[in-house]
């Protein structure tokens, strides 16, 4: 028996979350067993479920119980029926508030196209086919938290702030990611018009010192979301802060045609949090419906960037390239040369069979 054991924390919350977490954890079962290493589980609360049961989105038990595992799997929260709360009790607070608590202040969003889904995207086919980016984008710095801030009668101002601690280690995320992959970085600033940026500039080629098989580029933003759309190949990992990398990751994420698809992490500290890009879609709660390959994604980033089991992580890739190239597809992406549309359960178990060969 294989003598590696880790602990892994179970969010669920809200809407289509538990039927998605549920197909996740089978599969990660699966690829444990074949790789020969134990997975424990502890489920926490969190968002409109934890709310109904305890009064609050984000509990003191879900705090401190995460920080003592390996990673986090978490599903979706929020809904409807908690949308008319005070700001403070709303589902979305809590996972602002666990992100804080967790200290994750590195955003991981891959942007993948997979050939079978390729006329799911709006360009075409010739600009997206092949794409495998990563956006790293800094989450816990920038314009959105820096001080001061005001909102008076005749103007208003933010202050885009950076220390140099900051930028440093979402910098060495981003390199490290880069020596996994294609060992290309290419860090997007304003640096031809804010001081922060060209601040920023000059600490990442600092950073890039200490990579030397990394190559490292460097692009304005404004350019980089036009690249993007224009010829978005070319790029391996983007490195950016706040506000660029919120409003770049999201127009990467429309490469792949379908938000279902596509992954994401917020890291940092000790522990990683992992989940689909998606919301909870409470109009298909309960349905058997939901398109689970998203949070399937996240325990392969999970297994990849937090466990460092990279040949599980290959499996549970390699799995879902195979069942969509044999054309299985949940409801959302069933336009796109489906031969059988499955329920959410039934993909989920056929990719925990691939992955157990």
């Amino acid at each position: 028996m294989g003598n590696k054991i880790y602990k892994i924390g179970i969010i669920k919350g809200d809407g289509i979350g538990p039927e998605i977490i549920e197909e996740a954890v089978k599969v990660l079962d699966a690829v444990s067993t074949k790789m020969n290493f134990e997975v424990n589980y502890e489920e926490f609360l969190l968002g409109g479920i934890a709310i109904d049961e305890t009064g609050v989105p984000l509990p003191d038990e879900t705090i401190k119980g995460v920080q003592k595992c390996d990673a986090v799997l978490f599903g979706a929260i929020g809904g409807p029926k908690w949308d008319n709360l005070e700001r403070h009790l709303r589902p979305e607070t809590g996972l602002l508030g666990l992100r804080k608590a967790m200290g994750t202040y590195a955003n991981l969003r891959p942007a993948m196209v997979y050939d079978e889904l390729i006329n799911a995207s709006t360009l075409k086919p010739s600009v997206i086919q092949g794409v495998d980016l990563m956006v790293v984008r800094e989450l816990t710095g920038g314009i959105y938290f820096g001080e001061p801030r005001e909102n008076l009668e005749d103007k208003a101002y933010n202050t885009m702030i950076y220390t140099r601690e900051e930028v440093v280690r979402i910098a060495k995320v981003a390199f490290d990611i880069a020596m996994k992959r294609d060992k290309r970085v290419c860090s997007v600033d304003k640096a031809n018009v804010l001081e922060v940026s060209q601040f920023w500039r000059d600490i990442v080629e600092d950073v890039a010192k200490d990579y030397p098989e990394v190559e490292l580029t460097h692009m304005y933003v404004d350019n980089a979301a036009m690249q993007l759309i224009r010829e978005p190949k070319q790029f391996d990992v983007i490195l950016t802060g706040n506000i660029f990398g919120d409003i770049l990751s999201d127009a990467a994420s429309m490469l792949s045609g379908s938000i279902g698809l596509l992954p994401s992490a917020s890291t940092g500290n000790k522990v990683g949090l992992f989940e689909p890009i998606h919301g909870s879609a409470p109009d298909i709660a309960g349905q058997g419906i939901a398109n689970p390959l998203a949070t399937i994604s996240s325990v392969s980033m999970m297994l990849k960037y937090a466990l460092g089991e990279d040949e599980a992580s290959q499996r549970i890739d390699d799995a879902i390239h195979k069942v969509l190239s044999e054309g299985y597809r949940t409801g959302d992406i069933s336009a796109y040369d489906a031969k059988e549309v499955c329920a959410t359960s039934e993909i989920g178990s056929l990719i925990a069979d691939y992955v157990s060969r």
